[in-house]
């Protein structure tokens, strides 16, 4: 459930809604502990196209009970990684003129518009104060970034970021951040498991795939990252977010100028318990993907899975499953297009298994290099 609390003036096209693009996504993965009375959080988030104002999202999905927002900003980072606000940034954000809001359980809230210059490839702060405990707070476990917090109070405003004292690895409420007057045209939803998530990559670096494809694009597009680490197609997964068909909405179609999306989910239907061994269940599902997505006016770029050969559990049972997943992927001319992330990605040598140059180790996670190799083999004119 999605509450616009902004203006609007009727139903528009995906792509062009009244200028607006999304520049940064967290989906919502799950709901942890029992809420965070006077805790102010400080979520550092990395955008992929800039703009002249900003707006936030903030979610209660995973919540059982209304989640109270005393007050939010939203402000340029001083640095990479760094709680402080950039000199003259610090913006109080309201939701229809008011600074605080009580989000449905469930729900999820879109901020007013805030004068902003919001750079390109940069980090903002988006900070939320909770008065009250409101049960399960809704969160995306693995940021690949650090964000910080204090439990003393309001500090939402502060710009010298200085009370923020504590850190965490996750982003909490927030989920995603618009932006306007970028220029972009429109917003590329990479909507996958942990290997979009960045699963892997060095930590508060931004080498996600989708944040290397952003560096790509340069502003041309939008770049939304909605993986959810441990994602599954078919299951839900708690923490690991609800199967990807019943997010897909959430995810995909309700994120603001979108165009396309790259499907990049499969492996954890073939590698968790219980193991999927029927490629074709998978492939029902990837025909409604598209399907739902066409319906909407969005375009698909489906992605072949990559090699696990050497992950914990890979056998030749399971392989024949991935196999199968990616002829379909391949030849079943459903997608838009396809980029073949398992050709880039397989050892010339021996093809079940990830290049060593790209592997972060595990055999299922590439590193900083392989997502650089994966945003590289994006085809920028078929998004």
């Amino acid at each position: 459930m999605l509450l616009v609390l902004t203006g609007t003036s009727g139903a528009r096209p995906p792509g062009v809604p009244d200028g607006w693009v999304g520049t940064w996504g967290g989906a919502a993965a799950a709901g942890v502990g029992e809420g965070y009375a006077n805790y102010s959080i400080r979520n550092v988030v990395h955008t992929s196209v800039g703009g002249s104002a900003v707006r936030v999202r903030l979610s209660n999905r995973f919540g059982t009970q209304p989640a109270v927002m005393g007050r939010v900003s939203v402000a340029v980072a001083a640095a990479p990684g760094s709680a402080a606000a950039a000199e003259g940034t610090m913006r109080g954000v309201t939701f229809g003129g008011v600074e605080s809001i009580t989000i449905p359980a469930g729900a999820e809230v879109v901020s007013d518009s805030v004068a902003l210059r919001v750079p390109r490839d940069g980090d903002l702060l988006v900070s939320t104060y909770t008065p009250v405990a409101s049960g399960p707070v809704t969160y995306h476990g693995l940021a690949t970034q650090t964000s910080f917090f204090t439990r003393a109070g309001d500090f939402v405003l502060e710009a010298s970021g200085v009370s923020y004292g504590e850190r965490t690895s996750a982003w909490h409420y927030v989920s995603g951040v618009d932006v306007r007057g970028s220029g972009a045209a429109g917003t590329v939803v990479a909507f996958g498991d942990s290997i979009t998530d960045g699963a892997g990559a060095t930590s508060g670096a931004n080498r996600r795939w989708p944040d290397l494809l952003a560096d790509r694009l340069r502003g041309r597009l939008g770049v939304v990252n909605s993986g959810i680490s441990g994602n599954r197609v078919l299951l839900d997964g708690g923490g690991f977010g609800v199967n990807a068909l019943a997010r897909f909405d959430s995810d995909v179609v309700d994120v603001t100028g979108v165009r396309s999306v790259i499907l990049l989910e499969g492996i954890n239907d073939i590698q968790q318990v219980p193991h999927q061994t029927d490629p074709g269940v998978v492939v029902a599902a990837y025909r409604q993907f598209v399907v739902q997505a066409h319906a909407r006016g969005i375009r698909v770029v489906g992605g072949t899975v990559l090699p696990f050969k050497g992950w914990r559990v890979y056998d030749p049972e399971l392989e024949a499953v991935r196999q199968g997943l990616n002829s379909f992927i391949r030849t079943g001319g459903v997608f838009d297009a396809v980029i073949d992330f398992d050709a880039v990605m397989r050892d010339s040598v021996d093809p079940l298994v990830m290049r060593a140059e790209y592997d972060s180790g595990d055999h299922l996670h590439p590193n900083d290099a392989g997502y650089q190799a994966m945003a590289d083999a994006v085809d920028l004119g078929k998004l």
